[in-house]
């Protein structure tokens, strides 16, 4: 096989929003790129029995398996054709990379373009989160995200979203996560959480991450079968998109990437807010709230003398009690270093200032767990490097 190209983009100039992805070739169809009535079709179209179309998803979202020699409830004659055609090779490792003893993963996965994406596996007690990426990089240009800087390369297909999240399964049932103990290990680990904080703005690429969503919700073997309050939506803040999330009937977690509570520091910070000011952001968040019950999260990237002023948490704290009262946590995220970057984390005294405001105005808040940070795989350092 020869080397695929490495796709490359130009860098976005400050403040330069990019919602339109470069147009590029499509990866081949894959099982996950449909639901069950498209399967049906698509595999009656390859000239076999459209319940064929349910025994591969049982293999691929139940067994998570890919190889045609696995799966002997299909005729030998046909078998191979028909799986490699349905379940082509939509991602190749190019990098693995091990944190926190083990308990943390981030892998670096080349796509049939060569555009390369990132995806994080992390164990915590009790369950396995997985960050996974939408895009292949982002146009939202966030000034401290190395992420944002690099740039939008393409959007994501549904197949090669959820393909992020099988792999991450496949880890698992090879026991490649460390952490736990003999109780835990008695029963089968399976990826609990999916967070959408990897590469990219997933509500840019809204109907991929929609369906996306929908396969990792959708009962076995029609999907993954995961909770849907196991699923975490994150957004720089697009307004419309968010009301749109809200119409869905899908109850997950919705994250905002606030990061400053006034305009002005976050039209720098976070350039979306050059289109919906944060007081837009933040009542998209509420009806959000209240269309779905579920509470926001929002997250806070603390950056030394840029944006954990004490009057900052006070105004955040004012703005969040002023929609009401349990519709919203706190995530202060102490900011993970790139390479390059000017800015750099608060200090820690400052950090729990910032917390003891918000708490004063009784929001609940929580310093997030910085996980993978050495080894880029925080939030904030995903560039999808193989250096």
């Amino acid at each position: 096989m020869t080397d695929l190209p490495t796709p490359s983009t130009k860098k976005p100039v400050p403040g330069q929003l990019t919602f339109t992805a470069p147009r590029r070739g499509k990866p081949p169809k894959h099982l996950a790129d449909f639901d069950e009535a498209g399967r049906k079709e698509a595999v009656e179209a390859l000239g076999h029995k459209g319940f064929r179309a349910k025994q591969l998803s049982t293999h691929y979202f139940e067994h998570f398996v890919a190889d045609p020699e696995q799966m002997t409830d299909l005729p030998a004659a046909g078998r191979a054709e028909l799986v490699e055609t349905m379940l082509p090779t939509l991602l190749t490792s190019v990098r693995t990379l091990n944190a926190d003893e083990g308990r943390t993963v981030k892998q670096v996965w080349r796509l049939f373009d060569g555009a390369l994406v990132e995806s994080v596996l992390m164990r915590y007690p009790g369950r396995v989160t997985m960050c996974i990426s939408s895009q292949a990089g982002c146009g939202m240009n966030c000034p401290f995200c190395a992420t944002g800087q690099e740039g939008l390369t393409r959007n994501l297909t549904t197949a090669e979203i959820v393909e992020q999240v099988v792999a991450g399964a496949r880890m698992l049932r090879e026991d490649a996560l460390a952490g736990g103990d003999d109780e835990s290990r008695a029963e089968p680990l399976r990826v609990s959480n999916v967070v959408f904080m990897g590469m990219g703005e997933a509500l840019a690429n809204y109907r991929q991450a929609i369906n996306a969503i929908h396969r990792l919700v959708d009962p076995a073997p029609a999907g993954l079968g995961m909770s849907a309050r196991h699923v975490t939506m994150s957004t720089v803040g697009l307004v419309p998109a968010i009301d749109k999330l809200a119409k869905e009937g899908i109850p997950v977690t919705l994250a905002l990437s606030l990061h400053a509570p006034d305009d002005e520091l976050r039209n720098e910070l976070v350039p979306i807010n050059t289109r919906w000011t944060v007081d837009e952001a933040l009542d998209a968040a509420y009806r959000y709230y209240e269309a779905t019950g579920r509470r926001v999260s929002i997250e806070y990237a603390l950056i030394k003398d840029m944006n954990d002023h004490a009057w900052r948490a006070d105004l955040l704290g004012e703005k969040l009690r002023a929609r009401g009262k349990g519709w919203v946590h706190v995530n202060p995220i102490p900011l993970n270093p790139t390479p390059g970057s000017k800015w750099t984390a608060s200090r820690k005294g400052v950090e729990q200032q910032f917390v003891e405001r918000l708490r004063a105005h009784g929001i609940p808040t929580t310093v997030r767990d910085t996980r993978g940070s050495d080894i880029d795989g925080a939030c904030g350092q995903l560039a999808a490097s193989t250096a």
